[in-house]
This record gives structure tokens, C-alpha cells and sequence, in this order.
């Protein structure tokens, strides 16, 4: 029992009721969670500026994306047990701190071997943003303003995604491509400053056991095998030793993690028990392709609108933020119907809406207008947007509520691998694709064939001059990776409907019906 001097605990009804400035440390807990979005989108747009300025090919610079995904995937289920084990706050302080700085080292970086480790070290600091953020809302808030405190807290998860294109298009045409790093400077200080005036710290740390050869073991793992996917395409797969050596340390690591988890009496970093469930193996898989088309499409759309078409980079940004509303309109709109139709049939409309926006860019051509970019974009985006509420509710609801926090962050390592190893294999199926197209095409560039002579060949185009020649080239190669990314935008419209039968696994959860008013209560009584 309590004394009578000594506070509540914070997260009880009375603690949350009694917190301070409450106001300013909601704003602060906002702002990390926006810049912690922004973060996702804001890059994409600047891509292909980097590659220019640090001189690398259109896979490598791909890199800064993909290590910045996996290193936040397997951080995130860390971050759980240091907060409980230190505490919120400094873990919280930590983060931002690391995130801030992490930023500023990404502005200044010369190659994109420094910018791939301080995206790294990026992604290891943000890991912690979001579900700490989360966590902070729902603690500082009593239990009748919980649904307040997630409306706040998704409003700011959309916002961050929505303005990073913008942002990002912007920061880049008219100053310079660092800017979308040294941006998270000041929203970062101001940050750290709110947490570290406003939020109390956590007075019962708790210290649970973690399971760290897993962890260590499925991260060596998630580490080699996204290495090997990087560096295939330039390293020619297996005719290469570093790929070998890379897919031998995946194929043992992911050997040693499911031999450990399988015989483990002790605590285990994947509790057997979440496979017991059909809804969350399906729900986690179908989370999987959601952020494999959504991460692989924003990665290679800013490429394709500035490399082939020359879009400005704000112009990029705008025509691609439409994505973020269509988002953002589904959230709005499905949250209404969760518990009036079956969240199976949202998932399917969302599905298949996401593969005919998928469709509709397999009609991309090098002499369209922006239109159907932005069509594409604002459907694809409410197609997927119509997929989360329902994938987590259907995912999660049959999880007894001891491993619900070991489900929620399996849940977010595999939709960021999804991310991760989707930017990796259509950045690879892009250069083959555009090397095999590049040779046939160039087949029948011959001086015999009449339809490569004038009149069917203007200028500046020619067979016989170098610089016919080198402007012929270009455009072959221009052609080509058109190609290259219309099979792209097929691969993962497949990917989408292939994703479809995972719903025959899930089952609805069973709804629990409003308790009736006394008098109706009376009235059946009788």
C-alpha cells in the first residue's frame, strides 16, 4: 500500500489527470513523431541529386534507404526493453539526441559510404521515436481521452509522410539536398528541450529479461542477407565471393535464430506462441507486401519523374505527396466503418484498389503529363490507407495481451523488411531489365534497316556521326529504363494480388455488442 505522501504511478487514472504541462509535452512528443515521418519520405525526392553529387549508380545510391530501414527494424523491439529497463525519458533523450546528430553527419557526408553508415545510425536512433512516442501519449493521458490522444498521434504519424515529398522537393531545387537532413536540426533541439522540461521521468523501471542471442543472431541475419541484396547486382550474384560469404552468414544466422527459438526454455525474441495464430501469421505476411509496394514505390517513382522526364525536384515532390492525402482520406474513412463491416472486406477493396493503381502505372509513358501520377498516387494511397487500421485490428485481436508488445513490434520489423528488401529487388530487376531492353533494342540500330535512316530517324539522331550516335544512345537508354520500370510497376501490382489468399486465414474477431440501457435491460428481463 501506497503512503500517504508518495505519488501515484504514472499511467493510473490520478497520475495522468495530475500531469503537468501536459500540452507542451504532447507538442514535443509531436514533433519527434513528425520529423521521425518525415524522415521516411523526405529523401526519396533528393535521390537522384545525391547520386549526382556523391557519384554513385542508381542501385548504390538505393543504399541510403535500405540501411536506414533495416537498421530501424531490428532496433525497434530493443527500444521496448531499454525503456522499460532505464526508463522513457532517457531513452527518449537518447534518441532524439542520436537522431539530431545522426542528421547533421548525414548533411555533411562527402561519399555515400559515410552517408550509408550515418543513414545507419539514423535509423538505429529513430527506431525508438514512434512507439516511445506512442507510449508517452497513452501514459500522460487518462484512459477516457486514450481515443483523443491516437487521433493526435496518427494525425502527426500522416502529417510527417504527406509533407516529406513536398519538403524534400523543395529543400533540394532551391538550396541543396543536405538541407533535408540539417532540417531535423532545429525540430530536434526543440524536441530534446520539451522532453527534458516537461516529461517526468518513470520513478519503477522495470527490468525484464531479453533474449539477446536472438536478437543478435536474427539481426546478423537480416543484416547479411540485405547486404547481399544491395550488392548482387553489381557483384554478379554467386559468381562472387562477398555474395557467397554474405548468403552463407544469412542462410547461419537465420538457422541459429529458429533453432534457438524452437528449443529455448528461456525468454525468446519470437514467442512461439504468436504462431499459433492464423490472423497474425496472415495479417504480419499481408503487412510484409504492404511495405514492399509502398517503400518500393516511393523509392522509384522521384528516379523515374527526374532521370527519364526531367521533373524538377519540387515538381517531384508535389506530383508524388498526393500519395500521403489518399492516406490520409482512408484513415479518416474506414475508422467509421471498423466495427459496422467486416474488416476483411475494407482489406480486399484495399488490396485490390492498390493493384489497379499499380495497373494504371504499367500504362506509364515517357510523354505523358502529370496527371496520371497523381491519379495513381492518390489511389494507391487510399488503397493501402484502407489496409492498416483493419490489418492491425484483425492481426492482433486473437494475440492474448502478454505478447501483444512482442506481436506490435514483429509486426513493424516486417513491414520495414518489406520495405527494405522491395526498394532491393526492383532497384536490381530495374538495371537488368534495363540492360536486357538496352541490347534489344540496339539490335536493330543497323545501317540495312530503313527505318533507322532519315526521314525516320531526325536529328539530332544519326548512325554515322558521334554525336548522332551518343544522342541515339541516350535515348535507347531513356527508352529502356521506361521499360525497366513499367515491369517494376507490374512485379508489384503481382505482388498485391498474389497477397489476396492471406485472407481466407483470417478470421473476423468476434465483436462484443454495447451493453444494453437499464431500461432496455428491464424490459428483456421481463
Amino acid at each position: 500500500m501506497r503512503g500517504g505522501g508518495e505519488p501515484p504511478a504514472l499511467g493510473t487514472p490520478a497520475a495522468s489527470a495530475a500531469v503537468p504541462n501536459r500540452g507542451m509535452l504532447t507538442l514535443s512528443i509531436m514533433l519527434a513523431n513528425i520529423m521521425q515521418g518525415l524522415d521516411n519520405t523526405i529523401l526519396n525526392v533528393a535521390l537522384p541529386h545525391i547520386q549526382g553529387s556523391l557519384s554513385t549508380s542508381q542501385d548504390q545510391i538505393a543504399w541510403a534507404l535500405t540501411s536506414y530501414i533495416v537498421c530501424a527494424a531490428v532496433m525497434m523491439p530493443l527500444t521496448g526493453w531499454l525503456a522499460g529497463r532505464f526508463g522513457i525519458k532517457p531513452v527518449f533523450l537518447i534518441c532524439i539526441g542520436a537522431f539530431t546528430t545522426a542528421s547533421a553527419l548525414c548533411g555533411l557526408a562527402s561519399s555515400l559510404t559515410e552517408l550509408v553508415i550515418f543513414r545507419a545510425l539514423q535509423g538505429m536512433a529513430g527506431a525508438g521515436l514512434i512507439p516511445l512516442s506512442q507510449a508517452t501519449l497513452l501514459r500522460i493521458n487518462p484512459p477516457e481521452r486514450h481515443g483523443t490522444a491516437m487521433a493526435i498521434f496518427g494525425t502527426g504519424t500522416v502529417m510527417g509522410p504527406m509533407m516529406g515529398p513536398v519538403l524534400g522537393g523543395w529543400f533540394t531545387e532551391y538550396y541543396s539536398w543536405r538541407w533535408v537532413f540539417y532540417i531535423n536540426l532545429p525540430v530536434g533541439l526543440l524536441c530534446m528541450l520539451g522532453v527534458l522540461l516537461f516529461m517526468r521521468r518513470n520513478p519503477n523501471p522495470r527490468s525484464e529479461a531479453f533474449d539477446f542471442f536472438g536478437f543478435i543472431s536474427l539481426s546478423l541475419a537480416i543484416g547479411a542477407f540485405q547486404l547481399m541484396l544491395d550488392r548482387g547486382t553489381a557483384k554478379e550474384w554467386f559468381s562472387s565471393l562477398e555474395i557467397c560469404i554474405e548468403a552463407t552468414i544469412a542462410g547461419l544466422g537465420f538457422y541459429l535464430f529458429i533453432v534457438h527459438t524452437v528449443t529455448t526454455s528461456g525468454p525468446s525474441f519470437l514467442n512461439r506462441e504468436l504462431l499459433k495464430s492464423a490472423n497474425f501469421v496472415a495479417g504480419t505476411l499481408m503487412m510484409f507486401a504492404v511495405g514492399l509496394i509502398m517503400t518500393g514505390c516511393l523509392a522509384l517513382l522521384p528516379m523515374m519523374l527526374q532521370h527519364l522526364m526531367h521533373y524538377p525536384a519540387f515538381t517531384t515532390g508535389l506530383v508524388t505527396a498526393p500519395r500521403g492525402l489518399g492516406v490520409m482520406i482512408a484513415m479518416f474513412l474506414v475508422g467509421p466503418l471498423i466495427n459496422r463491416v467486416d474488416n476483411r472486406l475494407i482489406i480486399l477493396v484495399g488490396f485490390l484498389l492498390t493493384a489497379v493503381s499499380m495497373w494504371q502505372m504499367t500504362q506509364f509513358s515517357l510523354h505523358m503529363g502529370p496527371g496520371p501520377v497523381v491519379v495513381s498516387g492518390l489511389l494507391q494511397g487510399f488503397g493501402l490507407g484502407c489496409t492498416f487500421v483493419p490489418l492491425n485490428i484483425m492481426a492482433l485481436s486473437t494475440l492474448p495481451r502478454h505478447i501483444m508488445t512482442q506481436g506490435t513490434a514483429l509486426r513493424s520489423l516486417m513491414r520495414n523488411l518489406g520495405g527494405s528488401i522491395g526498394i532491393s529487388v526492383m532497384m536490381a530487376n530495374l538495371a537488368g531489365n534495363t540492360q536486357t531492353v538496352h541490347s534489344r533494342l540496339v539490335e536493330h540500330l543497323r545501317p540495312d534497316n530503313p527505318l533507322a535512316q532519315a526521314p525516320f530517324l531526325p536529328a539530332p539522331f544519326s548512325l554515322t556521326t558521334p554525336s548522332g550516335l551518343a544522342a541515339l544512345n541516350a535515348e535507347v537508354t531513356r527508352q529502356a529504363a521506361m521499360v525497366g520500370y513499367i515491369n517494376d510497376f507490374q512485379l508489384m501490382m503481382i505482388a498485391a494480388l498474389l497477397t489476396l489468399p492471406l485472407l481466407l486465414f483470417l478470421r473476423e474477431p468476434r465483436r462484443i455488442p454495447p451493453p444494453l440501457p437499464p431500461i432496455a435491460t428491464a424490459a428483456a428481463d421481463d
